[in-house]
């Protein structure tokens, strides 16, 4: 039975969700509870399931991402009605193609006194933000450019200075509209005062929208009835009914999913828990599993579903998912008993379908091509070719202290420098001309000599001092999952460390 769409829009209009990844990197796990959630909601009530690429900001774009986000939800079953790829009638879906749309509603929202334009630069907000953080004071903007004159404007924009265009929220106590309030369907009436909505950002000096300007813009162009997302967005909220209200809009249903946890109950991060969507593709877990444990979170499905065994199909989810039973404590992405739940799956198999399962996965022969191409000139015999070879199909790899630590460093600088390895290999290209400048430059900024920095990573990636070469071989491994393997290294250095203590 499905549960009761809860009214702030009409019952009448036709269903319409969609979820807006950002290309930045690897698709993340949370995107594809989302998008679940999304796709669930949509098919549940006949209507369409909307994917958007928010690429609006240039800094962190990623180029090979969106492939990336296309693959990966496809290969979870997550297929969608419109998109970049597919086409639909509200395009185009990337929003880098829809800037002229966007500086066309700043527009109208400074003819309507509902925006204002922002001079100050960056240094002075940084000035301002510092002071209000040493009055104790919440960071911010303070209004400076609210009240110029329309010739102040005039002479700044005819002098060049750039700027920014800023939501003018209505000031707390000046009348009614001191507060904004809004209904979550998981939580009710939810309102923020707005002496703690700041005057956000709209468009960017560079032309570029923020999220919150195409966010809203795109929801109503695409007629998107049910805003389901993650509960990060409630403290935005605020700012988006303003915007549908300055455009005299209808509001759409929003409903803010909880948070993924980690068992600590902090937000699931890479630190914790393997967040990319890759990571757990290449380390063979099945799209099945994922999806029936993301579909475990929060509590939509009943728990009497196949004699309470917590494994059913995307399809079951479809007809017995009720949203109005989501509970808002966030959900604990506990990574044990999804292996557990991985390998109910992989037992269900036929031993036909476990064997193409292991040969796609585990020994593909675009993995073995590519890692026979490292070896051929380095072996004497086919044999030695799994002595070599076996962190490429090993899961777990965590060398012994005396094969990572050089005699000339100690443990602590030996895992700092591991630490700052790590963050160095998250910000560069998976390439063979942007990680070796970015390893050797982090060496020399902390005098650790070359044949030191890559021994260590080879010995962490590895398990060994010898190896096929290095950069090659974390390039044929993936980032996903060498990143994975420093994290853990790191992580079992520490409980190490914890229990000689």
């Amino acid at each position: 039975m499905l549960d009761p769409i809860m009214t702030s829009a009409s019952s009448e209009t036709a269903i319409r969700v969609r979820i807006a990844p950002s290309p930045t990197g690897d698709p993340h796990v949370g995107t594809a509870y989302i998008g679940l959630l999304n796709y669930i909601y949509a098919r549940q009530r006949s209507g369409k399931f909307v994917l958007r690429i928010e690429d609006t900001d240039r800094t962190r774009f990623v180029p090979t991402s969106e492939q990336m986000i296309f693959d990966s939800l496809r290969w979870l079953g997550l297929g969608w009605d419109e998109g970049p790829d597919v086409g639909g009638p509200f395009g185009p879906y990337r929003q880098s193609e829809r800037t002229e749309i966007y500086r066309e509603h700043a527009d109208i929202l400074l003819n309507r006194g509902k925006a204002y334009r922002c001079f100050c630069t960056p240094e002075e907000l940084e000035v301002v933000r510092k002071q209000q953080i040493a009055a104790k004071l919440p960071p911010r903007y303070p209004g400076t450019c609210r009240h110029l004159s329309a010739e102040q404007i005039g002479q700044n924009l005819a002098a060049g200075k750039p700027c920014t265009i800023r939501l003018a929220v209505p000031p707390h106590g000046a009348d009614l509209t001191s507060s904004t309030t809004f209904r979550d369907e998981l939580r009710g009436q939810i309102t923020f005062e707005h002496n703690n909505v700041d005057d956000q950002i709209l468009l960017k000096s560079d032309g570029f929208p923020t999220y919150h300007l195409a966010n809203v813009v795109d929801d109503h162009l695409m007629q998107i009835s049910d805003v389901i997302r993650a509960e990060e967005w409630i403290s935005s909220t605020p700012k988006h009914v303003l915007l549908y209200k300055a455009f005299g809009w209808q509001i759409p249903r929003f409903w803010h999913m909880p948070l993924l946890r980690n068992l600590d109950k902090s937000k699931i991060s890479k630190r914790k828990n393997p967040v990319s969507l890759i990571y757990y593709r290449d380390s063979g877990y099945l799209p099945e599993a994922l999806i029936n444990f993301l579909g475990l979170m929060g509590g939509g499905m009943p728990a009497d579903i196949n004699d309470g065994t917590e494994q059913f199909t995307l399809a079951e989810m479809v007809e017995h998912f009720v949203f109005t039973d989501i509970r808002v404590g966030g959900p604990v992405f506990d990574l044990t008993k999804l292996k557990w739940l991985n390998g109910e799956y992989l037992r269900k198999l036929t031993p036909e379908d476990f064997f193409q399962v292991v040969r796609s996965r585990v020994f593909g022969d675009d993995y073995l091509r590519q890692i026979s191409s490292l070896m051929q000139t380095r072996i004497e015999t086919l044999a030695q070719f799994g002595d070599l070879t076996s962190f490429f199909f090993s899961d777990n790899v965590i060398p012994p202290q005396d094969v990572f630590l050089s005699k000339k460093r100690n443990l602590e600088e030996t895992l700092n420098f591991a630490q700052d390895q790590l963050a160095v290999l998250e910000a560069t290209d998976w390439t063979h001309d942007a990680l070796e400048p970015a390893l050797k430059k982090l060496g020399e900024e902390k005098s650790w000599s070359v044949k030191e920095n890559f021994m260590l990573l080879r010995a962490i990636i590895t398990g060994s001092t010898m190896s096929p070469p290095l950069l090659e071989s974390m390039i044929v491994f993936g980032k996903a999952r060498s990143l994975d393997r420093i994290r853990r290294f790191l992580e079992a250095q520490k409980k190490l460390a914890a229990q000689k203590k």
